[in-house]
């Protein structure tokens, strides 16, 4: 067996793979000290403010005598249940990328490698990239976790495995989900099931997930049974046979020094991972090279619209051609550049799947702020949920413009000389690219901000003053993202999941947090809009327009100077 392992090709890929991306981390390393040590203070700096966060919330949530537990245990459940569905949903994008959208799998595919092995180590390198940043953000609460429950050392390597054999489920589901997407995506009574069942989970959740008011008697005489009340919809992540349920026990086991329940929810997860790793191991190969087969060999793919033109070779002006040629003030090759944009973002699904999963969620939040807004009644939590509100779609924001926006100069790749060629010119070429990123992206940020303070029944004017705000972010986030993807292109790349993960793609998600944590902390310091001291108000709006305009113009206009150089 031993044999058989280091004559594997898979253990040659890993090998390379691993080398190229030390050395690609070294190169970053002497690239720029400076933007590698900014990058590191935000990092490190996550890390202490998150654990300060989480540690002071459950020393807090167990000075409740009876209830602190009770509380603790609960959020961890839903915790790991909500980060088990994204990580599902991430898998399902990353591994569909990955194996069909990919030069190194087409590439590979053409040598004599078997198809189980190209898919072994595409699998690996899609959990790695779906899985880091749940690690990322869960490390500081557990840390913090095991610090208030005074957990021995132990707790720590122990927590360590068992998320290791979590996030394994997620990545073989996931690429389950992408192969069968990829193999049935093109046939019509696929798409239109799909469709129809997205829209029955969105409405179902809509109607199920509702919040239920309890009574102030309740509150006063019954905590426990009051309690029971406001936590009624997150019983779904006990039930047993959830794979988030596993952990969350076998942590909670633990940390109580109950050692023989622990083990046994560890071995419950430990035995499906084994099981559903070998037979993604062993058996997925075939099907994912029959799957890769029907997807490079089809015409098209994806939800076929009348996004193109009606025949091939026809004069016919398609749908989006009728709509940007009556846009007056657009040029003919303005206009030309625009569509190509808008449909290869149709015809990409991981893309804008990608865009809907990202403010989707956040829509069916807001819109569920109905449910619960008669139970604010005090101006200060009315405007402390509008300003939350407004940091969650800022950071939705911040990642779909690294996630796309940023890549967009680097996916043109090797062609943009032919670009810098033509008359239109890749200055035209980048400001073309920003401006239809910012509409389009503004059209979603704007209607989500604008809907949550009209459920929040807010004044007109806080309505205007939100919705200015949200507009600067998503002009300054564009900006941001667009000129630095044009200071640190990777046009060798075509993965733009690859091209995000570099050093520029790095760089600009961590501006963007920076950018925005500063934002609204000068809009708060300054009495929340409107209605606090007019001079600080005004000293405030004042700030951010500043720190809007260096954030989001100058990298910009650097990044068009750029081009100057990169053309000649």
């Amino acid at each position: 067996m031993i044999g058989r392992l280091r004559s594997s090709p898979l253990l040659p890929l890993l090998r390379v793979n691993t080398v190229h991306s030390w050395r690609r981390l070294l190169a970053v390393r002497e690239q720029s000290r400076l933007l590698t040590g900014i990058i590191g203070f935000f990092v490190a700096g996550y890390l202490v403010l998150a654990f300060e966060l989480f540690y002071h919330g459950m020393k807090f949530i167990a000075k409740f005598p009876g209830l602190g537990a009770v509380l603790t245990e609960r959020l961890l459940y839903t915790l790991f249940a909500f980060l088990f569905a994204l990580l599902l949903l991430s898998n399902l994008v990353i591994a569909y990328t990955n194996l069909f959208r990919n030069r190194e799998t087409a590439f590979l595919l053409t040598l004599p490698v078997p198809a189980q092995t190209i898919f072994n180590w595409k699998f690996i390198e899609s959990t790695i990239l779906a899985s880091w940043a749940f690690l990322f953000l869960i490390a500081p609460l557990l840390v913090a976790f095991g610090l208030v429950r005074d957990v021995p050392w132990h707790f720590y390597p122990l927590t360590v495995l068992l998320i290791g054999l979590f996030i394994i489920l997620p990545g073989v589901f996931g690429a389950a989900l992408a192969i069968g997407i990829g193999r049935h995506l093109d046939r019509k009574s696929f798409q239109v099931v799909l469709l129809v069942v997205a829209l029955v989970v969105l409405a179902f959740v809509a109607f199920w997930w509702k919040t239920n008011p309890v009574d102030d008697d309740l509150l006063d005489k019954r905590t426990l049974e009051a309690l029971d009340r406001l936590l009624a919809k997150t019983r779904f992540t006990m039930f047993p046979f959830l794979p988030s349920y596993w952990l969350s026990s076998a942590v909670l086991q633990w940390a109580e020094g109950i050692a023989g329940s622990a083990i046994f929810f560890a071995t419950v997860l430990l035995s499906h991972t084994l099981f559903f790793g070998s037979i993604a191991f062993t058996q997925f190969g075939k099907i994912f090279y029959d799957t890769a087969s029907a997807v490079q060999s089809r015409g098209g793919g994806g939800f076929k619209l009348n996004f193109s033109r009606t025949q091939i070779n026809s004069r016919t002006p398609g749908f989006l051609e009728k709509v940007f040629a009556k846009i007056p003030f657009l040029l003919p090759d303005t206009r030309a550049l625009a569509v190509k944009d808008l449909r290869m973002f149709w015809r990409d699904t991981t893309q804008w799947g990608q865009s809907v999963m990202f403010f989707g969620l956040l829509g069916a939040y807001i819109i569920n702020l109905r449910n619960f807004t008669h139970q604010l009644t005090s101006p200060f939590w009315i405007h402390a949920v509008a300003f939350l509100n407004l940091g969650a779609c800022a950071f939705n924001l911040a990642s779909v413009t690294t996630r796309f926006v940023f890549p967009q100069f680097s996916l043109e790749g090797r062609r943009l000389w032919i670009i810098g060629l033509a008359p239109i010119g890749l200055p035209r070429v980048v400001k073309t690219k920003y401006w239809l990123a910012s509409t389009a992206s503004l059209a979603v940020t704007l209607g989500l901000v604008t809907l949550s303070c009209y459920l929040l029944k807010m004044p007109w004017d806080d309505v205007v003053f939100f919705g200015a705000v949200i507009t600067v972010m998503t002009f300054t986030l564009n900006g941001l993202a667009t000129g630095l993807g044009v200071l640190f292109p990777n046009v060798k790349e075509t993965n733009p999941n690859k091209i995000v993960s570099g050093f520029g793609g790095t760089l600009c998600f961590v501006l963007s947090s920076v950018y925005i944590i500063a934002a609204l902390a000068l809009l708060v310091l300054g009495g929340g809009g409107l209605h606090g001291n007019p001079t600080w108000a005004a000293i405030a709006i004042i700030a951010f327009v500043v720190l809007s305009f260096v954030i989001g113009w100058l990298p910009l206009q650097i990044g068009l100077r750029h081009l100057k150089n990169f053309e000649s």
